[in-house]
Protein backbone atom coordinates (compact mmCIF):
# COMPACT_ATOMS: atom_id res chain seq x y z
CA UNK A 1 0.00 0.00 0.00
CA UNK A 2 1.54 3.23 -1.17
CA UNK A 3 1.49 5.85 1.35
CA UNK A 4 -2.06 7.88 1.64
CA UNK A 5 -2.03 11.94 1.24
CA UNK A 6 -1.51 13.71 4.22
CA UNK A 7 -4.05 15.35 6.43
CA UNK A 8 -5.56 18.12 3.77
CA UNK A 9 -3.51 21.40 4.36
CA UNK A 10 -6.50 23.84 3.49
CA UNK A 11 -8.22 23.22 6.72
CA UNK A 12 -9.68 26.70 6.99
CA UNK A 13 -11.15 26.70 3.95
CA UNK A 14 -12.64 23.37 4.79
CA UNK A 15 -14.03 23.75 7.75
CA UNK A 16 -15.59 27.43 7.33
CA UNK A 17 -17.77 24.91 4.42
CA UNK A 18 -18.39 22.69 7.49
CA UNK A 19 -19.16 25.29 9.92
CA UNK A 20 -21.78 27.03 7.30
CA UNK A 21 -23.62 23.48 6.74
CA UNK A 22 -22.97 22.26 10.36
CA UNK A 23 -25.21 25.66 11.36
CA UNK A 24 -28.13 24.74 8.88
CA UNK A 25 -28.28 20.65 9.76
CA UNK A 26 -28.33 22.14 13.88
CA UNK A 27 -30.91 24.02 13.28
CA UNK A 28 -32.48 21.63 11.01
CA UNK A 29 -32.64 18.59 13.46
CA UNK A 30 -32.86 20.11 16.74
CA UNK A 31 -36.90 19.67 16.95
CA UNK A 32 -35.94 16.24 17.26
CA UNK A 33 -34.07 13.35 19.30
CA UNK A 34 -32.42 12.16 16.89
CA UNK A 35 -30.64 9.19 18.05
CA UNK A 36 -30.96 6.17 20.74
CA UNK A 37 -34.77 6.37 20.06
CA UNK A 38 -35.45 4.83 16.53
CA UNK A 39 -31.54 4.29 15.30
CA UNK A 40 -33.16 3.87 11.81
CA UNK A 41 -35.16 6.89 11.72
CA UNK A 42 -33.50 9.22 8.69
CA UNK A 43 -32.35 11.23 11.63
CA UNK A 44 -30.51 8.51 13.91
CA UNK A 45 -27.01 7.25 13.41
CA UNK A 46 -28.34 3.98 11.95
CA UNK A 47 -30.01 6.41 9.03
CA UNK A 48 -27.45 8.93 8.76
CA UNK A 49 -24.95 5.78 7.53
CA UNK A 50 -27.11 4.67 5.28
CA UNK A 51 -27.72 7.95 3.33
CA UNK A 52 -24.22 8.48 2.75
CA UNK A 53 -23.44 4.99 2.54
CA UNK A 54 -20.46 4.93 5.28
CA UNK A 55 -19.12 1.59 6.40
CA UNK A 56 -19.37 2.10 10.19
CA UNK A 57 -20.31 5.58 12.14
CA UNK A 58 -20.02 6.31 15.72
CA UNK A 59 -20.96 8.86 17.82
CA UNK A 60 -21.48 10.10 21.54
CA UNK A 61 -22.15 12.71 23.91
CA UNK A 62 -19.81 13.90 26.40
CA UNK A 63 -20.55 15.92 30.31
CA UNK A 64 -18.15 16.43 32.41
CA UNK A 65 -17.82 13.44 33.57
CA UNK A 66 -16.91 11.58 30.58
CA UNK A 67 -18.69 9.73 27.68
CA UNK A 68 -22.62 9.33 28.99
CA UNK A 69 -23.96 8.52 25.27
CA UNK A 70 -22.94 6.65 22.59
CA UNK A 71 -24.04 4.25 19.45
CA UNK A 72 -22.34 2.96 16.86
CA UNK A 73 -23.58 0.97 13.64
CA UNK A 74 -22.79 -0.14 10.67
CA UNK A 75 -19.31 -3.36 9.95
CA UNK A 76 -15.97 -2.56 10.80
CA UNK A 77 -15.14 -3.19 6.46
CA UNK A 78 -17.37 -3.01 3.93
CA UNK A 79 -19.32 -5.87 2.02
CA UNK A 80 -17.88 -7.88 5.53
CA UNK A 81 -19.79 -8.95 8.23
CA UNK A 82 -18.10 -8.03 11.54
CA UNK A 83 -19.90 -5.17 13.66
CA UNK A 84 -18.57 -2.45 14.94
CA UNK A 85 -18.62 -2.04 18.81
CA UNK A 86 -18.76 0.24 21.10
CA UNK A 87 -15.14 -0.44 22.22
CA UNK A 88 -13.94 -0.09 18.42
CA UNK A 89 -10.31 2.20 18.21
CA UNK A 90 -10.68 5.25 16.04
CA UNK A 91 -8.58 6.73 14.05
CA UNK A 92 -8.34 10.59 15.20
CA UNK A 93 -6.04 12.64 12.69
CA UNK A 94 -5.55 15.73 13.36
CA UNK A 95 -7.78 15.68 16.98
CA UNK A 96 -4.62 14.46 17.77
CA UNK A 97 -3.23 18.29 17.43
CA UNK A 98 -5.20 19.48 20.50
CA UNK A 99 -3.13 16.41 22.72
CA UNK A 100 0.24 17.14 21.48
CA UNK A 101 -0.98 20.96 23.09
CA UNK A 102 -1.86 20.08 25.83
CA UNK A 103 1.51 17.98 26.64
CA UNK A 104 3.34 20.52 26.10
CA UNK A 105 1.01 22.30 28.78
CA UNK A 106 2.20 20.26 31.13
CA UNK A 107 5.93 21.84 30.61
CA UNK A 108 4.34 25.05 30.62
CA UNK A 109 2.78 24.44 34.29
CA UNK A 110 5.46 23.26 35.70
CA UNK A 111 7.41 26.33 34.57
CA UNK A 112 9.77 24.42 32.43
CA UNK A 113 8.38 26.19 29.27
CA UNK A 114 6.89 29.00 27.88
CA UNK A 115 4.53 29.53 25.20
CA UNK A 116 6.46 32.31 23.60
CA UNK A 117 10.22 30.41 23.78
CA UNK A 118 11.58 30.85 20.24
CA UNK A 119 13.07 27.78 18.48
CA UNK A 120 16.17 29.19 18.38
CA UNK A 121 16.11 28.87 22.29
CA UNK A 122 14.12 25.21 22.27
CA UNK A 123 16.28 23.49 19.67
CA UNK A 124 19.52 25.33 18.84
CA UNK A 125 21.70 22.15 17.53
CA UNK A 126 19.16 22.30 14.77
CA UNK A 127 19.11 25.28 13.73
CA UNK A 128 22.44 25.73 12.82
CA UNK A 129 21.76 26.68 9.26
CA UNK A 130 18.12 28.06 9.62
CA UNK A 131 17.00 31.43 8.03
CA UNK A 132 17.10 34.29 10.72
CA UNK A 133 13.67 34.04 10.48
CA UNK A 134 12.78 30.24 11.29
CA UNK A 135 14.94 31.31 14.46
CA UNK A 136 12.21 33.58 15.43
CA UNK A 137 9.56 31.04 15.43
CA UNK A 138 7.84 30.55 18.79
CA UNK A 139 5.98 27.63 20.51
CA UNK A 140 2.87 29.70 20.22
CA UNK A 141 3.17 30.21 16.82
CA UNK A 142 3.58 26.53 16.03
CA UNK A 143 0.85 25.57 17.93
CA UNK A 144 -1.66 28.06 16.14
CA UNK A 145 -0.20 27.62 13.02
CA UNK A 146 1.18 31.03 12.39
CA UNK A 147 5.25 29.53 11.98
CA UNK A 148 5.18 30.07 8.49
CA UNK A 149 6.21 26.67 7.75
CA UNK A 150 4.35 24.14 4.49
CA UNK A 151 1.60 22.07 5.35
CA UNK A 152 3.53 18.81 5.13
CA UNK A 153 6.93 17.16 2.97
CA UNK A 154 6.49 15.41 -0.47
CA UNK A 155 9.29 13.53 1.11
CA UNK A 156 9.81 11.55 3.88
CA UNK A 157 12.99 10.23 5.81
CA UNK A 158 13.80 6.32 6.10
CA UNK A 159 15.67 7.09 9.23
CA UNK A 160 14.60 5.96 12.97
CA UNK A 161 11.80 7.32 14.13
CA UNK A 162 14.18 9.02 16.81
CA UNK A 163 16.34 10.78 13.83
CA UNK A 164 13.39 11.70 11.58
CA UNK A 165 11.72 14.43 12.89
CA UNK A 166 14.91 16.64 14.25
CA UNK A 167 16.55 16.07 10.61
CA UNK A 168 13.15 17.06 9.04
CA UNK A 169 13.11 20.38 11.55
CA UNK A 170 16.57 20.61 10.95
CA UNK A 171 15.85 20.80 6.75
CA UNK A 172 12.37 23.21 6.93
CA UNK A 173 14.32 25.74 9.29
CA UNK A 174 17.00 26.13 6.69
CA UNK A 175 14.49 26.69 3.98
CA UNK A 176 12.79 29.97 3.50
CA UNK A 177 9.27 30.09 5.01
CA UNK A 178 6.01 30.56 3.48
CA UNK A 179 5.36 33.85 5.46
CA UNK A 180 6.73 36.15 8.54
CA UNK A 181 6.29 34.03 11.74
CA UNK A 182 3.41 35.07 13.57
CA UNK A 183 1.48 37.15 10.68
CA UNK A 184 -0.61 34.31 8.51
CA UNK A 185 -2.38 31.50 9.60
CA UNK A 186 -1.40 28.87 7.18
CA UNK A 187 -2.79 25.20 8.93
CA UNK A 188 1.01 23.30 9.08
CA UNK A 189 1.03 19.67 10.23
CA UNK A 190 5.00 20.68 10.28
CA UNK A 191 4.70 23.05 12.71
CA UNK A 192 3.17 20.47 14.71
CA UNK A 193 5.32 18.01 14.53
CA UNK A 194 7.82 20.78 14.96
CA UNK A 195 6.44 21.15 18.43
CA UNK A 196 6.33 17.18 19.04
CA UNK A 197 10.58 17.71 18.72
CA UNK A 198 10.34 20.29 21.63
CA UNK A 199 8.12 17.47 23.77
CA UNK A 200 10.89 15.09 22.94
CA UNK A 201 14.03 17.47 24.03
CA UNK A 202 11.72 18.10 27.25
CA UNK A 203 10.86 14.79 28.76
CA UNK A 204 13.79 13.12 27.11
CA UNK A 205 11.58 10.62 25.66
CA UNK A 206 9.55 10.29 22.14
CA UNK A 207 6.52 12.15 21.60
CA UNK A 208 4.72 8.55 21.17
CA UNK A 209 6.08 8.23 25.31
CA UNK A 210 5.63 11.33 26.55
CA UNK A 211 2.14 11.61 25.22
CA UNK A 212 1.55 8.13 27.43
CA UNK A 213 3.24 9.44 30.37
CA UNK A 214 1.86 13.18 30.48
CA UNK A 215 -1.02 12.77 28.98
CA UNK A 216 -2.99 9.19 29.06
CA UNK A 217 -2.18 7.86 31.70
CA UNK A 218 -3.42 10.75 34.23
CA UNK A 219 -6.54 10.82 32.52
CA UNK A 220 -6.45 6.88 32.41
CA UNK A 221 -6.86 7.01 28.80
CA UNK A 222 -6.02 3.64 26.55
CA UNK A 223 -4.60 5.29 23.30
CA UNK A 224 -2.61 4.28 20.74
CA UNK A 225 -0.63 5.74 17.41
CA UNK A 226 -0.97 4.81 13.46
CA UNK A 227 -3.67 2.48 12.14
CA UNK A 228 -5.91 0.74 14.04
CA UNK A 229 -6.24 -3.42 13.95
CA UNK A 230 -4.04 -6.08 13.17
CA UNK A 231 -3.31 -6.57 9.74
CA UNK A 232 -5.34 -8.65 7.73
CA UNK A 233 -8.11 -9.23 10.52
CA UNK A 234 -11.38 -7.24 11.27
CA UNK A 235 -10.39 -6.79 14.94
CA UNK A 236 -11.38 -3.30 14.20
CA UNK A 237 -12.54 -0.44 12.16
CA UNK A 238 -10.86 -1.21 9.01
CA UNK A 239 -9.63 2.01 6.53
CA UNK A 240 -11.63 3.06 3.37
CA UNK A 241 -10.98 5.34 1.19
CA UNK A 242 -13.22 8.52 0.04
CA UNK A 243 -15.40 6.02 -2.77
CA UNK A 244 -16.19 3.62 0.39
CA UNK A 245 -13.71 0.68 -0.78
CA UNK A 246 -11.90 -0.92 2.09
CA UNK A 247 -8.12 -0.32 1.54
CA UNK A 248 -5.88 -2.67 0.45
CA UNK A 249 -4.61 -3.49 4.01
CA UNK A 250 -5.09 -2.38 7.53
CA UNK A 251 -3.31 -2.13 11.00
CA UNK A 252 -0.89 0.05 12.53
CA UNK A 253 1.22 0.79 9.11
CA UNK A 254 -1.49 1.91 7.43
CA UNK A 255 -1.14 5.61 8.56
CA UNK A 256 0.69 9.02 7.19
CA UNK A 257 4.09 9.03 8.29
CA UNK A 258 4.91 8.19 11.91
CA UNK A 259 7.10 11.28 11.54
CA UNK A 260 4.03 13.51 11.79
CA UNK A 261 3.22 11.68 15.45
CA UNK A 262 2.19 15.12 16.83
CA UNK A 263 0.51 16.09 13.82
CA UNK A 264 -1.97 13.32 14.10
CA UNK A 265 -1.96 9.46 14.28
CA UNK A 266 -3.47 9.39 17.40
CA UNK A 267 -6.41 6.27 18.07
CA UNK A 268 -8.90 5.75 20.44
CA UNK A 269 -12.09 4.47 21.66
CA UNK A 270 -15.16 6.58 21.77
CA UNK A 271 -14.93 6.52 25.58
CA UNK A 272 -11.19 6.97 25.81
CA UNK A 273 -10.94 10.18 23.23
CA UNK A 274 -14.09 11.06 25.87
CA UNK A 275 -12.22 11.50 28.75
CA UNK A 276 -9.69 13.79 27.06
CA UNK A 277 -12.37 16.11 25.91
CA UNK A 278 -14.19 15.70 29.15
CA UNK A 279 -11.02 17.15 31.04
CA UNK A 280 -10.76 20.44 28.72
CA UNK A 281 -14.65 20.93 29.57
CA UNK A 282 -13.70 20.37 33.39
CA UNK A 283 -10.44 22.97 32.67
CA UNK A 284 -12.74 25.35 31.48
CA UNK A 285 -15.25 25.16 33.99
CA UNK A 286 -12.35 26.14 36.75
CA UNK A 287 -13.07 22.13 37.71
CA UNK A 288 -10.41 19.71 38.74
CA UNK A 289 -8.75 18.43 35.78
CA UNK A 290 -5.20 17.46 34.60
CA UNK A 291 -3.85 21.65 34.52
CA UNK A 292 -4.84 24.57 36.01
CA UNK A 293 -7.68 26.55 34.46
CA UNK A 294 -4.83 28.94 33.16
CA UNK A 295 -3.60 26.88 31.36
CA UNK A 296 -6.97 25.69 29.61
CA UNK A 297 -7.75 29.66 29.35
CA UNK A 298 -4.14 29.28 26.96
CA UNK A 299 -4.98 26.65 25.22
CA UNK A 300 -8.76 27.79 24.13
CA UNK A 301 -7.54 31.17 23.34
CA UNK A 302 -6.97 32.39 19.58
CA UNK A 303 -4.46 33.88 18.29
CA UNK A 304 -5.16 37.77 18.33
CA UNK A 305 -7.25 38.56 15.30
CA UNK A 306 -7.70 34.62 14.48
CA UNK A 307 -10.11 32.05 15.25
CA UNK A 308 -7.54 28.83 15.29
CA UNK A 309 -6.38 28.62 19.42
CA UNK A 310 -3.96 25.66 20.37
CA UNK A 311 -5.31 22.97 18.52
CA UNK A 312 -8.70 24.11 18.41
CA UNK A 313 -10.83 26.33 16.01
CA UNK A 314 -12.80 28.59 18.23
CA UNK A 315 -16.27 30.18 16.99
CA UNK A 316 -19.68 30.80 18.48
CA UNK A 317 -22.96 28.97 18.36
CA UNK A 318 -26.12 29.88 20.43
CA UNK A 319 -26.91 25.93 21.09
CA UNK A 320 -23.47 26.13 22.73
CA UNK A 321 -24.68 29.36 24.45
CA UNK A 322 -21.37 31.16 23.10
CA UNK A 323 -18.15 29.71 22.58
CA UNK A 324 -17.45 26.66 21.17
CA UNK A 325 -14.09 24.45 20.24
CA UNK A 326 -14.07 22.22 17.56
CA UNK A 327 -11.97 20.27 15.13
CA UNK A 328 -11.82 17.62 12.57
CA UNK A 329 -9.20 14.62 11.72
CA UNK A 330 -8.70 12.60 8.77
CA UNK A 331 -5.65 10.69 7.26
CA UNK A 332 -8.03 10.60 4.28
CA UNK A 333 -9.03 6.93 5.37
CA UNK A 334 -10.92 7.82 8.64
CA UNK A 335 -12.66 10.81 10.01
CA UNK A 336 -13.16 12.20 13.51
CA UNK A 337 -14.84 15.31 14.19
CA UNK A 338 -15.60 16.88 18.11
CA UNK A 339 -17.39 19.95 18.90
CA UNK A 340 -17.28 21.25 22.62
CA UNK A 341 -19.49 23.88 24.20
CA UNK A 342 -17.62 24.87 27.24
CA UNK A 343 -20.23 27.17 29.08
CA UNK A 344 -22.76 24.23 28.53
CA UNK A 345 -20.54 21.74 29.87
CA UNK A 346 -21.11 19.14 27.30
CA UNK A 347 -19.41 18.08 23.93
CA UNK A 348 -20.33 16.47 20.88
CA UNK A 349 -18.18 13.05 18.76
CA UNK A 350 -18.15 11.38 16.03
CA UNK A 351 -16.17 9.26 13.99
CA UNK A 352 -16.15 7.14 11.19
CA UNK A 353 -13.67 4.45 9.33
CA UNK A 354 -14.04 6.53 6.01
CA UNK A 355 -12.47 9.49 4.46
CA UNK A 356 -13.71 12.14 2.20
CA UNK A 357 -16.69 14.35 1.56
CA UNK A 358 -19.65 12.03 2.18
CA UNK A 359 -17.88 10.95 5.44
CA UNK A 360 -17.13 14.58 6.71
CA UNK A 361 -21.07 15.41 5.99
CA UNK A 362 -22.41 11.87 8.28
CA UNK A 363 -20.08 12.97 11.04
CA UNK A 364 -21.37 16.22 11.03
CA UNK A 365 -25.35 15.25 11.12
CA UNK A 366 -24.43 12.72 13.81
CA UNK A 367 -22.82 15.90 15.80
CA UNK A 368 -26.14 18.15 14.69
CA UNK A 369 -28.24 15.08 16.20
CA UNK A 370 -26.76 14.36 19.05
CA UNK A 371 -27.04 17.90 19.68
CA UNK A 372 -30.65 18.27 19.55
CA UNK A 373 -30.64 14.95 21.99
CA UNK A 374 -28.78 16.52 24.40
CA UNK A 375 -30.42 19.74 24.42
CA UNK A 376 -33.83 18.44 24.33
CA UNK A 377 -36.39 19.65 27.11
CA UNK A 378 -36.70 16.36 29.90
CA UNK A 379 -40.02 15.52 31.45
CA UNK A 380 -40.56 16.74 34.41
CA UNK A 381 -40.54 13.73 36.75
CA UNK A 382 -41.40 15.10 39.94
CA UNK A 383 -44.77 15.51 38.99
CA UNK A 384 -47.79 13.25 38.77
CA UNK A 385 -48.84 12.35 34.66
CA UNK A 386 -52.07 13.73 34.22
CA UNK A 387 -54.48 12.18 32.07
Amino acid sequence: LSTPGCPKSDWSQTRVMNRRRFAQLTAALMPSIGCGEDGNSPDGIAGIRQRHGAPALAGGIVTLEGLTFSEVTGVRRAGGQTPATADDLWHLGSMTKAMTATLLATFVAQGKLKWDATLAELLPDLLGKATPAANRITLHHLLTHRSGLPANREKWESLPLAGQRPEIVREECARPLLSEPGSTFLYSNLGYMTAGVVAERLSGVLWEKAMARRLFEPLKMTAGFGGTGTAGREDQPWPHGQDGKPMPENGPAVDNPASLGPAGTCHASLADYAKFAADHLRGAAGKKALLSADRYQDLHTPFPGGEYALGWQVTVRPWAGGKVLTHNGTNNMNYFVAWLAPLKGFAVIAACNQGGGEAAKACDEVCAALIARHLKPQPDRTQPDRK
